[in-house]
């Protein structure tokens, strides 16, 4: 069975940054999704970043709140996907999820196969 296993995270002031990173336990396939999404106390779980990766190459699509802050890197030769975070907000707290499925992206967490155990991220002065 496909473990994702997450690291990183932690807590910041307003404007720091943070990174995360996430690697799959076994190869998902030729064509695949790693994705992050995040959930605050008392709201839906968000979609917030992903990549799509297809023959060893990788797009990346961002939500709208963190483009331009945030930014997706997947390293295919060990199976993991960054997320580089700057200039971070305290509305960017919330317990941050790995995903990944075989096949293409969706912004919707039902669409993903394998959860990470989640890292919270805390921005706070």
């Amino acid at each position: 069975q496909l473990q994702l296993v997450e690291s990183g995270g932690g807590s910041v002031q307003p404007g720091g940054s943070l990174r995360l990173s996430c690697a799959a336990s076994e190869y998902i396939g030729n064509s695949y999704c790693m994705a992050y999404f995040r959930q605050a106390p008392g709201r839906e779980r968000e979609w917030v970043a992903h990549g799509s990766t297809f023959n060893g190459s990788t797009d990346y699509a961002y939500t709208t709140s963190v483009k331009g802050r945030f930014t997706a890197s997947q390293d295919t030769a060990k199976r993991t996907l960054y997320l580089q975070m700057d200039s971070l907000n305290p509305e960017d707290s919330a317990m941050y999820y790995c995903a990944a499925v075989s096949g293409g992206c969706s912004p919707f967490a039902v669409h993903y196969s394998y959860w990470g155990q989640g890292r919270q991220v805390t921005v706070s002065a």
